[in-house]
């Protein structure tokens, strides 16, 4: 079927967003938060006036950084599904828990410029339900969890991502101290607040 000219301009926008948007994230971690679109531009090798009429500033450029980061890397890992259940869950916290301790800088411009927003933090939610019904289902874990606790957990292990440890021993530890907590347990845990974490 042959391509119309609409189609290929349409084709052409969206490879050169994602050389954007993957260029940026680049950037981001190697020149800093500072980094400029200009430079941003030179990198995805397009020119400068295409990055500023998709992205009218830096805000919307982190925000499309981190949901790109969000759907290319982390949501194909929360749809894998094998026979065990709770590897599965834990398996997709901490491939959540490294994706974006390696991406520290758009982590903090992230929750600077909060890109974060709500309707990101329910996609992630949302895609974590399914593997903790899973885990729920097989006994695995305490059945009052809800998605926003595994959203939780990823929010207070990333706390403890520092430069000082380039191998991730605390964030291992602390996600494993963290994990452990989801697990069945005599004591049913207190009730939420009625509010999301992200209100």
């Amino acid at each position: 079927m042959a391509i119309t000219r609409g189609q290929g301009l349409r084709v052409d926008a969206a490879r050169n967003y994602e050389r954007i948007v993957v260029a940026a994230g680049r950037a981001f971690e190697e020149v800093g938060p500072a980094v400029t679109l200009e430079e941003v531009a030179r990198r995805a090798g397009i020119g400068v006036a295409t990055v500023y009429r998709r992205f009218r500033n830096r805000d919307q450029l982190v925000r499309a950084v981190f949901e790109h980061i969000l759907t290319s890397e982390i949501e194909p890992v929360t749809a894998v599904e094998t026979d065990d259940p709770w590897l599965d869950l834990i398996g997709s916290l901490e491939a959540t828990v490294d994706v974006f301790a390696g991406r520290r800088v758009i982590l903090a411009l992230a929750r600077e410029t909060d890109a974060i927003g709500v309707e990101t933090f329910h996609r992630y939610v949302h895609s974590m339900e399914r593997l903790l019904r899973r885990a729920v289902a097989a006994g695995l874990v305490r059945p009052e969890l809800e998605g926003r606790d595994l959203a939780a957990v990823v929010v207070m292990t990333l706390a403890t991502v520092h430069p000082g440890d380039p191998d991730g021993a605390d964030r291992k530890r602390y996600l494993a101290l963290l994990v452990d907590g989801l697990r069945p347990a005599p004591a049913t845990l207190p009730p939420p607040s009625a509010h999301d974490i992200r209100d």
